[in-house]
């Protein structure tokens, strides 16, 4: 049985070319993270080791949760990391991570939202031959409502509109296995945690757009699995691509696209990064 993720699945939709490279070929890329995906990582794993401690009826202190997370900065830092924004520096984004961490602390604590996991691994089975899965950043109960809450952490600058989350893909499909594990007559909330702004924005799907939104899916997955030709999607968005190196786009010799190609080993190198990010990548995490 094929088992498939949000984020291959938007892959596959940005560029056929790097879904073949990573999924297909599982090709490793040049530049394995950026200090943005790295300072991302970071904030998540304390924010986990917060509620995880608070779950065990333990409040860490803001000194606990600054110390662990410049503990975990350290233990994952490496010097190689890609600087996206060339104006700032290591230090520069270890504070903000600071910076993201006081907001959040201070805006729930006591933390009393009946956390009931963090990091949930779901499955979705779309068919009797299809599976989805993701992670839940955090699952709570409230109590007070009685519905139940699907939290998602986000460390980019960008704030989108209400009707862009409200299109969001990843966070209603982990609605529907919550749905599915509690109850099709449950309220599902969806909170994004905007850290850069300290601010959460909420969203709620009906049973009925739950349903068309898994029939989609699994049309996109057959689309997937039909796909013999991967061609690339040249955009502004390929200036941050990791696998640009590799790409006939950007390399002196075409390479073949096609399923079971090889990728030529003579390269270009990556270009260097723009410090000003155009409008298309305003809305990536990565801002």
């Amino acid at each position: 049985m094929a088992t498939y993720s949000h984020s291959r699945l938007s892959t596959f939709e940005q560029c056929p070319f790097k879904f073949k490279l990573r999924y297909l070929d599982k090709i490793k890329p040049e530049i394995e993270q950026s200090i943005e995906s790295h300072l991302g990582g970071v904030v998540h794993d304390t924010l986990e080791w917060v509620h995880t401690e608070v779950m065990n009826n333990k409040i860490p202190t803001i000194d606990q949760m600054i110390t662990r997370y410049a503990e975990k900065w350290e233990e994952k830092y490496k010097p190689n990391f890609v600087i996206v924004r060339k104006t700032m520096n290591p230090k520069d984004y270890f504070n903000k991570g600071v910076q993201f961490l006081l907001d959040y602390y201070q805006k729930n604590q006591p933390f009393k939202e009946n956390t009931l996991e963090v990091e949930k691994r779901i499955l979705i089975e779309l068919d009797e031959n299809t599976k989805l899965q993701g992670f839940i950043d955090r699952l709570v109960h409230n109590l007070e409502t009685g519905q139940y809450e699907v939290h998602d952490y986000k460390t980019a600058n960008n704030l989108p509109t209400q009707a862009k989350i409200d299109g969001d893909r990843q966070l209603a499909l982990y609605s529907i296995a919550i749905k599915e594990k509690y109850g099709h007559d449950k309220e599902v909330c969806l909170v994004w945690h905007y850290l850069a702004h300290n601010l959460k924005i909420q969203s709620r799907r009906t049973n009925q757009q739950l349903k068309q939104l898994k029939k989609e899916t699994l049309e996109l997955i057959k689309k997937i699995e039909s796909t013999t030709h991967f061609p690339t999607n040249k955009m502004i968005l390929c200036s941050w691509c990791e696998y640009k190196s590799m790409c006939p786009e950007f390399s002196d010799r075409s390479l073949t696209c096609s399923a079971g190609g090889k990728i030529n080993e003579h390269q270009k190198p990556l270009t260097q990064f723009s410090d000003t990010p155009p409008e298309e990548v305003k809305g990536l995490d990565i801002w």
